[in-house]
């Protein structure tokens, strides 16, 4: 096995750290304005990321620092866009948009009763919450609603009464036509069968016939089914930590697992998401996830939405402890293949490691095994960092914006054999780690 260490791409907080200390300074000479088209789209999608938190802080895992609300907006205007926008800018704006949505909302309730309890329900609610998108999406369902009921309980007690007229009248006439024409027609059918030899034989009674075998059919059961392209499967992922007991003992603890299975042709097909919603989480530059698509081959894209495990309590983690990554992979060619994993933030490569793996024949099959890969610097105390965020919120927030790209091509060839982007957030299970996997398509 050749393996390459893991490389940086830059310091992990290249370009965040000179964002941050910029954030606090004024504007200087932005020719399209303070709230310009760009930085208001960029401005709503904060809002939607970072829902409102009052005074508490988050930590944000790529620099260990605390940020309150505005400071991640503003900081997120500044990833997005280049533009600085003051904690305080995002503050006042967040006061101007709650008024305007307060006017808004008042001129679009014509009930009374209606306005005067939805603008008190208003009256708790922070400026923050008032500008969220889901709080004030839940006012205006209340108060549409309770005007909804009113009408709606008029309009059926009338109808219902019509309807159930009608339905007398019409069911007494079809009932009476219906025993007439059963009558007659049971006669006829009781002299048929009376006169008639009968005829009946087991083939009459057997089940429908069993789906075809595998031998009959053109793709094999695997694939569509799990992480596999035409010519390479994965059989088996974890990252994990391990802790030495004794001299012969170890405690190991999974974040995710994706163990092996033995699919049927009647399990259901993976689902498919389209490629395009995730294209911002990772790379764009060349050899990023978008070009990798487009080149193909396209059945080897998937997507896996871990929920991690991170509940290693039972287990003192300390200098001694290893952290690692193992996979597995078969394929009915012999090949050498190259393993690159890209540790991604905010959408942008942190770390890559290139590992390259030849293959073991196994009963007919070509098997890879990556075993006890060691995981890097950056990894492990991201892991340590979100271990120790208060509430599991604060988690999947940070987690939201941490991505990985495993990308698997043959090293003669350069052909992508599978691709698959990680997702993640906080498990919440009693089980443990889960997961699910998508087909990546574009329709």
């Amino acid at each position: 096995i050749a393996s390459n260490e893991w490389s940086a791409n830059g310091s992990p907080e290249d370009g965040l750290e000179e964002g941050n200390d910029e954030l606090d300074k004024a504007m200087d000479g932005d020719a399209e304005g303070v709230w310009s088209p760009d930085i208001e789209q960029s401005f709503q999608e904060a809002l939607a990321i970072y829902p409102p938190c009052g005074r508490r802080k988050i930590i944000l895992s790529d620099e260990g620092k605390m940020y309150g609300r505005n400071e991640l907006i503003a900081r997120y205007i500044k990833l997005r866009t280049g533009k600085t926008r003051t904690r305080k800018q995002v503050s006042s704006h967040i006061q101007v948009l709650a008024r305007k949505k307060v006017r808004e909302y008042q001129a679009g309730i014509k009930d009374q009763a209606s306005k005067d309890k939805a603008l008190q329900n208003m009256a708790a609610l922070s400026s923050a919450q008032i500008v969220s998108p889901s709080l004030i999406k839940n006012l205006s369902l209340t108060a549409s609603l309770s005007l909804l009921l009113s009408v709606c309980s008029a309009v059926l007690s009338r109808s219902l009464f019509l309807l159930l007229s009608v339905c007398s009248a019409v069911l007494s006439r079809s009932l009476s036509l219906l025993l007439s024409v059963c009558s007659a027609s049971l006669s006829l059918s009781l002299c048929v069968l009376l006169l008639s030899p009968i005829s009946l034989s087991l083939s009459d009674y057997e089940p429908l016939a069993p789906p075809l075998p595998p031998a009959a059919t053109a793709v094999p059961v695997w694939q569509d089914r799990t992480i596999a392209s035409s010519k390479l499967r994965m059989l088996e992922y974890s990252a994990f930590m391990e802790v030495q007991r004794d001299p012969d003992n170890y405690s190991k603890h999974l974040f995710v697992h994706i163990g092996q299975t033995n699919p049927s042709y009647s399990d259901p097909l993976l689902e498919a998401v389209d490629i395009r919603q995730i294209y911002d989480k990772f790379p764009e530059k060349k050899g990023g996830l978008k070009e990798l698509y487009e080149k193909g081959p396209q059945n080897a894209f998937f997507l896996v939405k871990f929920w991690a495990d991170l509940n290693s309590s039972g287990m003192q983690d300390g200098p001694g402890s290893f952290y690692g990554v193992s996979s597995q992979y078969s394929s009915s060619e012999n090949m050498t293949i190259t393993v690159s994993t890209k540790v991604c933030s905010f959408g942008k490569q942190v770390v890559e490691k290139v590992e390259t793996e030849y293959a073991r024949m196994e009963g007919g099959k070509s098997v890879y095994r990556i075993h006890r890969s060691p995981m890097c610097e950056y990894m492990i105390n991201f892991i340590h960092k979100l271990k120790h965020l208060p509430e599991k919120y604060m988690m999947n927030s940070v987690l939201e914006n941490f991505t990985i790209l495993q990308v698997v091509a043959d090293r003669d060839t350069q052909e992508t054999l599978l691709c698959i982007a990680f997702v993640f957030e906080v498990s919440t299970s009693e089980h443990g780690a889960q997961y699910h996997v998508y087909r990546l398509v574009k329709d």
